[in-house]
Order: structure tokens, then sequence, then C-alpha cells
């Protein structure tokens, strides 16, 4: 699977996933228990990676309901499909335009920055599959409205890269905590332990363990 594989609009799932079910459960009690429990689903990736980071900021501290609806209406004012707008194309949008599809200001600061970088060659995207999982952090964190957080859910659902443990992610805390420590409060340092034992396919036991809260599968 590559990148380009991705970014056609089709569903694509990662090679690695049965190994990955395989392994966890020879070494995890509690992904022996839940893979099997939580059936055939798989992390899919879909879309291009300028879109995906694009809807990542657009979805920021809004429900998913309102955040598909002002996507919906920023995508209309580009030409192309909505689940592939192109950087050149945000960079040509006037920001009154912007702000009444429904973007704050901040927001819309947000995505002419990532439309910049993604325009100008400052993200190295035909080099991401060489690049470690740290250097790709490193250069999308330095865009504005990116944390690590939403680095590392690209990581998992874009790249789809197999040893991610998101440890900002309170869904991950909480699954751990249900799962590991019958629901007690749950250090980070006590979260890492556990997570680092899923190595190397940290990615998916995550996903399993968000599962394992909501068994809808997790889409990004």
């Amino acid at each position: 699977m590559s990148v380009a594989d991705s970014d056609d609009g089709c569903d694509v799932t990662p090679s690695y996933w049965d190994e990955a079910c395989r392994h966890l459960s020879k070494r995890d009690r509690v992904m022996r228990k839940l893979i099997p429990q939580l059936g055939e689903g798989r992390l899919q990736s879909r879309g291009d990676a300028f879109t995906t980071l694009a809807r990542s900021i657009v979805g920021q501290q809004i429900s998913v309901k309102a955040a598909q609806s002002v996507w919906d209406r920023f995508a209309s004012l580009t030409p192309g499909l909505p689940n592939r707008i192109h950087p050149y194309s945000v960079l040509a949008l006037d920001a009154a335009e912007m702000r009444a599809a429904g973007l704050s200001a901040r927001k819309i600061e947000y995505l002419v920055d990532l439309a910049a970088h993604f325009a100008s060659g400052a993200v190295h995207v035909p080099l991401w599959q060489q690049m470690d999982d740290e250097a790709i952090i490193e250069e999308l964190v330095a865009i504005r409205g990116i944390g690590r957080w939403t680095a590392e859910m690209f990581l998992i659902f874009h790249l789809m890269r197999p040893n991610v443990l998101p440890l900002d992610d309170l869904g991950l805390i909480k699954g751990i905590s249900v799962n590991y420590f019958s629901g007690e409060p749950v250090s980070r340092a006590e979260a890492r332990e556990v997570g680092d034992a899923w190595a190397p396919f940290r990615s998916v036991a995550t996903w399993y363990i968000w599962r394992s809260l909501d068994p809808l599968p997790v889409d990004y």
C-alpha cells in the first residue's frame, strides 16, 4: 500500500492488519478478547492528504454534524470534488466567502496557512513514505492549527502507520482504563506501558480500544 493508493478516492485498508491481529492476540490478553468480539472491521484511508488535514481543521471544537455542514459549504466554494480540494483553490478564496460558509477567522487563518505549506512544498508529501513518524509530525505541527494529536490521527488514518500511540487521545486513555484497570484512573505513564506492549502494532491496538467503547468503526 502506498499513499498514492489512498489518494484516488477509494477506501484502502492496510496490508499488515491480519498479521497485527495475530501478533496482538498472542501477546495481549485484552486484545485476544477484543479482536474476535469486534468482527471484521478494518482501518480505512480515504481522500488526499491536504483535504484530510483541512477537514480536521474545519471540525475542531464543533460537533460532527456541524463540521459536515460547514465543510460542505466550504468545499462548494472550490472547483472539483469535495473529497479532493486543491491548496491553490483555497488560496484563491476571499476571506469573506469563507466566513459566509461558517468558518471562524481563526480557522480561515489555519486553512490558508495549511494551503500555503502544501502549495510551497514546505511539507514533503512525496517523501512521507520514507520518513519516520516523528519527522512527519514535526512537519505537520509547524502548520498553524495542527497539534500533535491531529498529526497522530493523520498518521493512523491517512498514512496508516502501524505503530502510533496517541497518548493525548482521551478515548484511548479511557479505553485503557476500562479494559486494563477496571475503570480506575490511568496515568500517562501507565497508558504508555500498556501501549508499549502492543508494539510494533500500536495503531491497530488503539483502533480496537476505541471500538471497545464505540462498536462503530472509527473514521477520520
